[in-house]
C-alpha cells in the first residue's frame, strides 16, 4: 500500500445546547469549555473545517514492552478508590487519546485491546493540577512510548469529545444529567495528530487493534 497522506475533512455538526451553536469545541481560551457550577457550558460555538492526513496502517511497527499493572483488582475496587479520591479531591479527570490511520481506503481508530472482548483508547486519569494535554502526552507514552530513548513528541489538538460519570457506577453520558450537580468524572477525547511513521511499543498483555467506523 502507499505510504501517501490520505485527507479527510472533519466537518462535524453537532449540536452545543449549551452554547445554542453547532461544533466541537477546540482546545483554545475563548472556546474552551468548562464546567459553571453543575453546567456545561462553551463561551462560543465552533465548527473545525479542515482536512486531517491519516496514513497507511502499514506505515506502523507495533513492538512490546514490560507489562503496566491495573491500580485496581475488579471493577468493585475500582470505583471504591474513585469513591475515596472524590472525598479528597474532588471529580476525576481523565484523557483518552483518538489515533487515526487508513487502510483499504478507510478511516480506522487505534485501540488498545485485551483479552479477546475489552477494548479501549489510549489514556487515563489525569494526577491533581495535571495539565490534560500534559497529561495525555504522558499516558501516551507511557502505553504507546518507545523504550529506545528516542522521544516520541506527541501531537494533541482537537477536542472531540466529553464524556461524564454522573454516578461511582459504570454508565457515562456525553453531557451532564440535569439532576447532577457534582458528576464523580470528566473524561475529555482528544485528536491525535499521527507523524507519517511511528513505532508504538506497548505493555505485554496488551496489543493494538484497529476499528473502522463504517
Amino acid at each position: 500500500m502507499s505510504s501517501a497522506a490520505s485527507s479527510i475533512k472533519q466537518s462535524p455538526n453537532v449540536n452545543n445546547a449549551a452554547s445554542g451553536g453547532h461544533g466541537w469545541p477546540r482546545r483554545t481560551p475563548q472556546g474552551q469549555p468548562h464546567l459553571d457550577g453543575n453546567k456545561f457550558t462553551a463561551s462560543q460555538p465552533l465548527t473545525i473545517n479542515r482536512p486531517i492526513n491519516l496514513y497507511p496502517l502499514t506505515n506502523y511497527t507495533f513492538g512490546t514492552k514490560e507489562p503496566l499493572f491495573e491500580k485496581d483488582p475488579s471493577v468493585p475496587a475500582r470505583f471504591q478508590r474513585m469513591r475515596e479520591e472524590f472525598e479528597k479531591i474532588g471529580m476525576r479527570r481523565s484523557v483518552e487519546g483518538v489515533l487515526l490511520v487508513h487502510e483499504h481506503g478507510l478511516p480506522h481508530v487505534l485501540l488498545l485491546q485485551l483479552g479477546t472482548t475489552f477494548f479501549k483508547l489510549p489514556g487515563g486519569e489525569l494526577n491533581a493540577g495535571e495539565d490534560e494535554v500534559e497529561g495525555l502526552k504522558r499516558l501516551l507514552t507511557e502505553t504507546l512510548g518507545r523504550q529506545d530513548g528516542v522521544k516520541q513528541d506527541w501531537i494533541v489538538e482537537d477536542t472531540i469529545g466529553n464524556w461524564w460519570r454522573p454516578n461511582f457506577e459504570p454508565p457515562q453520558y456525553p453531557y451532564i444529567p440535569p439532576h447532577i450537580t457534582k458528576p464523580k468524572e470528566h473524561k475529555r477525547l482528544f485528536l491525535v495528530q499521527l507523524g507519517e511513521k511511528e513505532a508504538f511499543v506497548t505493555p505485554r498483555a496488551l496489543w493494538v487493534s484497529r476499528h473502522c467506523g463504517r
